[in-house]
């Protein structure tokens, strides 16, 4: 689990994904929406994306991707960041880790 762990460590937003998956795609654009600008790992186009999608199935994440991680923290996949976003819980969250520095509600 050293791989993720290090690739996560120095970041406030990261998204493992696959450049295939439309909830990736989804993730990614509701997150950059709130004007993040997320770390993202495309796990297709790398060559050990193989070896991280194994770590990230040993973490939990079911399915692999998307994964996100706030802060260091794993927050989860698809369901757990849609659901922090309908209990408006998302956005202060990514501002806690200063993902997003402002946000205007509309």
């Amino acid at each position: 689990m050293d791989t993720v762990a290090s690739l996560v460590s120095e970041r406030p937003l990261v998204i493992f994904s696959k450049s295939t998956c439309c909830m990736s795609h989804s993730i990614k654009t509701l997150i950059t929406g709130f004007g993040a600008n997320p770390t993202v790992y495309e796990l297709d186009q790398m060559s050990n994306g193989h070896q991280i999608e194994r770590e990230l199935l040993q973490r939990g994440c079911q399915p692999s991707v998307p994964a996100v991680f706030i802060g260091q923290q794993f927050i989860g996949g698809a369901n757990e960041t849609m659901s922090l976003h309908l209990r408006n819980e998302l956005v202060p969250l990514l501002m806690s880790v200063k993902a997003i520095w402002l946000w205007k509600k509309k």
